[in-house]
């Protein structure tokens, strides 16, 4: 597992603070919680990780979000920690690697999927189902969604990514044409 930059320590650091204090599953649901939260808003997202704003106002939305229920506990902590360091840009970073942590812990391995559109739950049912049979090992799935990626998906496992976007594709595609003529 890496763990390395700033995301990476921060994730190890919050993994052991958790497993010390046997929080570990209430911390990695208050993180996706808080996770979903920046999902659902792009400029949430923008406003939180950009350097441009004061961190005072940052922490201002941190904790509405917290008010509305949406993290609590070490992940609150974690959260205000990495806004009052003025590292909230590593953030969802920090995040990925803690839940790869976890799943690492357990004995899983994580898939970082991106897709142009949201996946269904048959989808992501089926996705699961072949990458724990290609892998051996349960697999943890954390989504993204990117539309300029045009359709079809990205998954990466690891250091291994499986490109099947169509902006892949499109792209070899030129390349392919320009050394015909």
């Amino acid at each position: 597992m890496i763990t390395s930059g700033v995301a990476g320590r921060y994730a190890s650091a919050l993994f052991d603070l958790a497993k010390e204090q046997k929080a570990v599953p209430a911390t990695a649901k208050a993180l996706a919680g808080f996770a979903a939260a920046l999902a659902e808003s792009a400029d949430l997202k923008r406003f939180l990780v950009s350097p441009v704003f004061k961190s005072d106002d940052q922490m201002a939305a941190i904790e509405e979000l917290a008010a509305k229920g949406k993290f609590s506990g070490l992940a609150l902590n974690f959260v205000k920690l990495m806004c009052e360091k003025r590292r909230l840009s590593f953030l969802p970073a920090a995040i990925n690697a803690f839940q790869a942590l976890v799943a690492d812990d357990k004995g899983e391995v994580v898939a970082e999927v991106t897709s142009a559109e949201k996946l269904s739950p048959a989808q992501l049912k089926d996705l699961t189902a072949a990458l724990k049979a290609r892998e051996g090992k349960d697999v943890q799935l954390l989504t993204t969604i990117d539309s300029s990626i045009l359709g079809g998906m990205t998954v990466k496992i690891g250091s291994t990514l499986i490109d099947n976007s169509l902006k892949t594709k499109l792209q070899n595609l030129k390349v392919s044409m320009k050394g015909t003529g």
